[in-house]
């Protein structure tokens, strides 16, 4: 039961919603390191993804797991929003500088699997310089699909797609939504929060 209080917790912060027990409601006692980890395994999955550079990865264990993530959404053919977000996300880190800027995996996936093979991954990376601690996703459409929708941002129709950065301090269990129209600073802003704990 403890799990699925503590992923349930996760998810509400995922979404903005505050949650704040009644008054007279005694506060559950928090799940340690392990359990915590246990749910969010269980909760994002260890669905397997494949890197621009072909690597099968599991999802939460090799990619999220005790990490400071940013993720967006893109497809590779996209002219409008996926090369914008990817822009300022990759403008972010630079503010950041190299240091705290290094402290965040960011993380693209892919939401139309078959156009967007490792290699045409790995072109769009290297075409929008997102160079570094940066780790861009495809595989098959069944396993991206449960990636986006364990993320809530899953749409039927590829130019639907979430434009928003879903950012988190995985460890902490500290989630955020980031408006993709926001000015960088702002972004790298809503980054150091994260880093901290804060």
């Amino acid at each position: 039961m403890r799990f699925k209080n503590a992923m349930l917790f996760t998810l509400l912060m995922c979404l903005s919603i505050p949650v704040l027990p009644a008054a007279n409601e005694p506060v559950a006692n928090e799940p340690s390191a392990e359990e915590a980890e246990a749910a969010a395994r269980e909760y994002f999955t260890d669905t397997i993804l494949v890197t621009q550079d072909g690597e099968e990865v599991r999802f939460f264990t090799d990619v999220l797991k005790d990490q400071v993530v940013a993720i967006n959404f893109i497809f590779t053919h996209c002219l409008g929003a996926c090369p914008m977000i990817t822009e300022r996300m990759r403008m972010a880190r630079n503010i950041l500088g190299e240091e705290l800027g290094a402290s965040i995996r960011y993380v693209t996936i892919s939401i139309d699997p078959a156009r967007d093979t490792p290699a045409a991954m790995k072109k769009f990376k290297e075409t929008h310089k997102a160079d570094g601690n940066w780790v861009f996703l495809t595989g098959e459409k069944a396993n991206l699909d449960n990636v986006v929708k364990r993320l809530g941002q899953y749409y039927p129709e590829v130019e639907e797609h979430s434009t928003l950065v879903i950012a988190g301090n995985v460890r902490e269990q500290h989630w955020m939504k980031i408006m993709p129209n926001i000015p960088p600073d702002a972004i790298a802003e809503k980054f150091r929060l994260l880093i901290s704990g804060s």
